[in-house]
C-alpha cells in the first residue's frame, strides 16, 4: 500500500489557548494537486505550515510522508519544500547565486540550476542582480526555482501566483501538473476563485480551522 503524502485526523494546533487548527481531516495522495482556499484566518498557512513540521501537533494525529508529526524530525523537512509568504532568499546574493547555494547545501548538480532557471526564466540581465533590488515577480520566481532544485517529495505553497506575470503563472500552473504527474504531492494556498490549472484537482475549503468542504472538479 503506497504511503499518502499527508494524513490529518482531528489535528489541532494552538497557539497558547488559540486553535490555529482546530480538528482538521485531511489525506492527501501522492501524485494529488490540491488548492486550499478559506478566508483569512481560516488556518490555510498554518496548514502548510504544520505539514512542514514547523508547528507542533496539540492533538489529534498527523503523519507526512510516513512521519509521525509528534516527533521533530529533521528527515521530514528535507523532504517538504514550503514556500512561504516571507522570502526565504539572501538579500545580497543574486537570483543564480542563491540558486548555487541551494544546490551546494544538497549537493545537487548543475543541472538542476539550470533546468530550475530557465523553467522560471531565472536568467538574463535581472539575475545578475542582488535579489534585493529585484521585484517582486523576479523574486517568486527566484524562490520557485530554488523549490525546484531542490526537488521535494512534498511541496507546500503559500500564494505562489502572488506577484507572477501571465507567463509567470501559466508555467507555475504547468510545473504543479508535471510534479503530481511525477507522484509528487502538491498542496498550494490560494484566495482566487479560478484555480488556474487544467490538471486533476482537488479543492479543500477550510473556514475556522476546519475543513468544510472538500471538492474536485
Amino acid at each position: 500500500m503506497t504511503t499518502a503524502a499527508i494524513e490529518l485526523r482531528d489535528a489541532l494546533c494552538l497557539a497558547g489557548r488559540y486553535p490555529l487548527l482546530a480538528g482538521v481531516d485531511l489525506v492527501v495522495a501522492q501524485g494529488e494537486l490540491v488548492a486550499i482556499a478559506g478566508p483569512n484566518g481560516a488556518g490555510k498557512t498554518s496548514l502548510l505550515r504544520l505539514c512542514a513540521g514547523l508547528l507542533s501537533l496539540s492533538g489529534g494525529t498527523g503523519r507526512v510522508l510516513g512521519f509521525d508529526l509528534y516527533v521533530r524530525s529533521t528527515e521530514l523537512r528535507q523532504q517538504v519544500g514550503l514556500l512561504a509568504s516571507s522570502s526565504g532568499l539572501y538579500e545580497d546574493l543574486t537570483p543564480v547565486e542563491n540558486l548555487a547555494w541551494v544546490a551546494k547545501c544538497l549537493r545537487r548538480p548543475q543541472s538542476a540550476i539550470r533546468q530550475a532557471a530557465e523553467r522560471f526564466g531565472v536568467g538574463g540581465r535581472w539575475a545578475r542582480e542582488r535579489t534585493r533590488h529585484c521585484s517582486t515577480g523576479q523574486r517568486r520566481r527566484t524562490e520557485l526555482a530554488c523549490l525546484a532544485v531542490r526537488d521535494p517529495m512534498l511541496w507546500l505553497l503559500d500564494e505562489p501566483h502572488s506577484g507572477l506575470d501571465v507567463d509567470g503563472r501559466f508555467e507555475l500552473d504547468r510545473m504543479m501538473s508535471e510534479l503530481a504527474a511525477e507522484g509528487k504531492a502538491v498542496v498550494y494556498v490560494t484566495h482566487e476563485p479560478q484555480l488556474g490549472t487544467g490538471g486533476p484537482l482537488r479543492k479543500v475549503v477550510l473556514a475556522g480551522g476546519r475543513v468544510v468542504a472538500d471538492l474536485r472538479q
